[in-house]
Parts: C-alpha cells; structure tokens; sequence
C-alpha cells in the first residue's frame, strides 16, 4: 500500500503514507508515537484481518486504540477488511469489525490488487472532495489550446455515417463539427473536450501524450530483445484500433478454404477476429489518460497480451468479468462514440463474448487479471498454455520443445537432436512420447518431410479444457 501510493504519480503528491514499522529505534512510548501519528493524519487507512493482535494492559490491540483514536478526532477513516466472510477471523477482530462497520463504511477484499483498487477510489474521492483535483472525467473536460478547427471534419462525417449504419443514428452526414460534439457533450464552453480529441482529431498525441498505442511482436514466449517487430501507432481512437487489431491478425496463423457460397474463400484465424479487436477496444475505451504509459499489445508465440494503464473500477474485480456483471465505463464520453461506431457495446457483455468465443474456438478462456495500476488481459493462441504444461508432468527438454514448435511452427527429429544435443533414438522416443499424449501430431509418414507440431485441439477429457468451454454456462 505505501509504496504503491508513494509511486504513483498522482498520489504521491499529496499523501505520504506512515508505517509505524518504517521508523527507527527512538526513546518514545510506540503508542505514544502510532497515536500522535493518527492525531497528524489526515485519512486512517485499517486494514483488518484475521488476528486481533498483540494487546496492552486495557486489553486493546494497537489497532483498535488506532481506530478508536482516529474516531474520536472525527478523521475521515477507510476500513478494508481481507475476505468476503468471517468464519476464520478471530473473536475480538470480529468484534472489532462489527463496530467499525457500525460507524463507517467498509469495503471487502480478496487480495492486494483489489484492496488498491478501493484505496486509489477512496483518496481519488478525498482529492475530489477538498478541491485538489478536479471532480470532472478525464474525457469531460476542454482540451488545453484545441478549438473546433483541430477537429477533422473527415472524421467526424466518417464517424457519423458509420453510426448511421450501425446503431440509426439521427445526425446527418454533413452536421457542423460544433453541432455534432454538442451532440455527443463533448463541448465544454465551446471548446472541444479531450475526449474529442482523442476521437476526432488526426493527431491527438500532441495534446495528449500517451494517445498511442505500441505492438510488439516476439518470436519466443517471453520478452526478448532483439525485438523482431514494433510500432507506435498514433491517430484517432478508431485508428490506432484498427491498427493494433490488424498488427495483431497479420501475425496469427490463418486457414483458408474455398467457400461455398461465394467466389471468396473463407479465412479463419486460430485466435477469432472478435476477440482480438474486443480486447483491443477494452484497453482503448478504458485505460486511465492521465496515465503517462499507454496501451502496449505484445504477440507471442503462444500468446496475446494486451496491457492498459489504470485498474479496474471499485465496483468490478477480475472474476466478476467472466460472470454477467454492469458495464462501468471509465470514460464515459468516449464510449459512447465507440458504441454508436458499433466497437463497444453497452451492457458489460463484451467479456463474456471473449470467453464463449474462444471456447468455440477450442481456446482456453481469456485471462483478465489487475496488476495494480494496470489492467491486463492474456489471449492464448492454443490450448496447450503455461498452466495446462505443468499439469502434465513433463521433463524440462519436452518443455522446451513445445516452445520451440510455438515459436517455429513446427520441428524436425534432426532439429530436435541439434537443439537438445541427443542421439536420434532419444529424439524419436520424446516426439513419440508427446504424439501418444495428442500434445504433438505428426505431420507426413516417411522421409525428410516428416515434421511434428502442437496440436490443435485439446487432448480429450483435459480438465483445462472442459473448464474453458463450460465457463460461459456457469
């Protein structure tokens, strides 16, 4: 908690956050000096476990004398109680919850990431109560130096003939640029309003510094340089989203069939297209811009990962993304462009599309996970993931020869004696051994066009995948 409030670029500059551990041996009383620390604070923060802890002699742990002395001088207190219920809690800890509920709102919390999540609210709130921050949403507020001119008109009537399309929308084609941010309320004293810019404006990067977004590419599992691929895509939020998604597809493996129904064949991708672009948009729409990092998408060999500043909102944790859960937009303004363009919907369905979509496609489900200040999301690109690897007992060179199939697409037994320096009987036996668990298929019977890669689809009765297709039905 103090080194996460203490790195942060906006928290730091208000809170210093005291830890009676961090002090140095000194002839003071320790109550005398956690007590006169509660007296010179502005918030106290109790974050509440299972044990009661070490009491004095009025029988009172340091806890609860911190609390009730923070009570007393009417401090704006935040009480984060670990768990979502108190069957392991001690008696007095449970008492001492109960009272503290009595008085103030607590909040509950599973692990760090979420216990953070309610931290960063609660003194973003304090911030916004006393005045040192503006109460306003980053996407509300008028964008420092732009007019109406710095809007491009292109944009704009791209942007309404595609919702026009798409969701009925009632503006015409050729609205003033000024009518139609009315419109969307993203004019604020007749200027244009961040969330403009970041949607309608060529070049938003030069009001807006982290208005991009950066795509890697990596031949292996982890990061690595040299970095075989990058970009920095820059442009409207449609754009660099359109970008990022095609940067991701052009590098996954597609099959191509002739079609029955028309002249053009029929293209699939071992990862859906919906999915990508999904997560992509997700990243986008609800990444904090006050953030000085951006949206980074890095491909992987067995891999997508999709990573955006600012976690998710106190009202949703990761494992409520995979469940029916409120859509809880962090920009508000920008999304709802978004959805008329029909890139987002409206009803915190777009997690649940992911998962079904990728268990249709024989995927394991999505990960989504907070990492304190930043939000990540992990697609795999087949099913044979991380976890599923360590499930199965195998020796470190079959490990590392499935990443190789990965990265290469495929592996030879001459490449498979070159890389681990063994004999070719060695060799055959261990592609024999991944082939007879339907870890591995070989490809083609005799000669030097025999080559083994990971199969496609799960092996049958692997617990990993049943989880990941009947997830969506839980």
């Amino acid at each position: 908690m103090r080194d996460f409030v203490h790195g942060h670029d906006l928290l730091r500059q208000f809170f210093r956050v005291f830890l009676f551990e961090g002090l140095p041996p000194a002839d003071r009383r320790a109550d005398a000096v956690y007590l006169d620390e509660v007296k010179n604070s502005a918030i106290y923060v109790g974050v509440f476990g299972n044990e009661y802890g070490w009491t004095d002699d009025s029988g009172q742990s340091p806890t609860e004398r911190e609390f009730a002395e923070a009570t007393r001088l009417r401090k704006r207190r935040l009480i984060l109680v670990k768990g979502r219920d108190d069957k392991a809690r001690k008696p007095m800890m449970k008492a001492l919850i109960e009272r503290a509920g009595a008085e103030v709102v607590r909040r509950r919390f599973e692990n760090t990431d979420e216990m953070l999540r309610l931290l960063y609210g609660s003194l973003i709130q304090y911030l916004q109560d006393h005045g040192f921050v503006a109460a306003k949403d980053f996407d509300a507020v008028a964008c420092h130096d732009a007019t109406l001119k710095d809007i491009s008109t292109q944009k704009m009537r791209w942007f309404i003939e595609k919702a026009r399309a798409e969701r009925s929308y009632a503006l015409a084609p050729n609205t003033s640029r000024k009518e139609a941010l009315a419109h969307l309320n993203l004019l604020a004293k007749g200027k244009p309003t961040r969330g403009a810019i970041l949607l309608f404006n060529d070049a938003p990067e030069r009001f807006i510094r982290s208005a991009d977004v950066t795509c890697l590419h990596f031949h292996g599992t982890a990061i690595a340089k040299p970095i075989p691929s990058q970009q920095v895509y820059h442009g409207s939020l449609f754009d660099v989203v359109d970008k990022a998604v095609d940067f991701v597809m052009d590098r996954l493996h597609r099959s191509v069939k002739p079609s029955d129904k028309s002249a053009a064949s029929d293209v699939s991708y071992e990862v859906p297209f919906r999915v990508v672009r999904e997560a992509i948009v997700n990243a986008v729409a609800h990444r904090n811009y006050a953030s000085k990092s951006g949206v980074q998408v890095m491909v992987f060999a067995n891999r997508i990962e999709i990573w955006n500043p600012g976690g998710l909102p106190e009202d949703l944790t990761s494992d409520m993304l995979k469940g029916p859960h409120p859509s809880v937009p962090r920009n508000r303004l920008i999304c709802e462009p978004l959805y008329l363009a029909h890139y987002i919907e409206r009803a915190g369905t777009g997690t649940l599309d992911m998962i079904q979509l990728c268990a249709d496609a024989g995927l394991p489900e999505p990960e989504f996970r907070g990492e304190g200040e930043r939000f990540v999301t992990v697609i795999w690109r087949d099913w044979l993931t991380d976890a599923v690897i360590d499930e199965l007992g195998l020796n470190e060179r079959k490990i590392r020869a499935i990443g190789l199939m990965k990265t290469h697409g495929r592996m030879t037994n001459t490449e498979y004696q070159r890389a681990f320096s063994v004999a070719k009987r060695t060799a055959s036996l261990d592609l024999a051994g991944l082939v007879e668990m339907k870890l591995v298929e070989k490809v083609g019977t005799t000669g030097r066009g025999v080559f083994y890669r990971v199969a496609k689809g799960a092996m049958k009765g692997h617990k990993g995948q049943t989880n990941a297709s009947q997830t969506h039905h839980k």
